[in-house]
């Protein structure tokens, strides 16, 4: 069982550093012509990818951490 949640908190970690990465990319994306916008024009296209990105990494970090406290109740003796 301790392999099998290694293996799940690694894949978390690796979707935890995508998602991080996509983030970053989408934020890089943001020209001045968005910024620029008027107000009351709603978000811009890569402001949602943003801010869809920042709620999966929150997402997947706390999975894992919630797999970690399993691993860690689980080997408790």
């Amino acid at each position: 069982m301790n392999w099998f949640l290694g293996l799940v908190i690694a894949a978390l970690m690796v979707l935890t550093l995508v998602t991080l990465i996509r983030g970053i990319v989408a934020f890089l994306a943001t020209t001045k012509a968005e910024l620029e916008r008027p107000e009351g024009s709603g978000p811009s296209e890569t402001q949602l990818l943003q801010n869809k990105m920042m709620f999966r990494r929150i997402f997947y970090q706390a999975a894992a951490i919630l797999v970690v406290a399993v691993l860690l109740f689980a080997n408790q003796k």
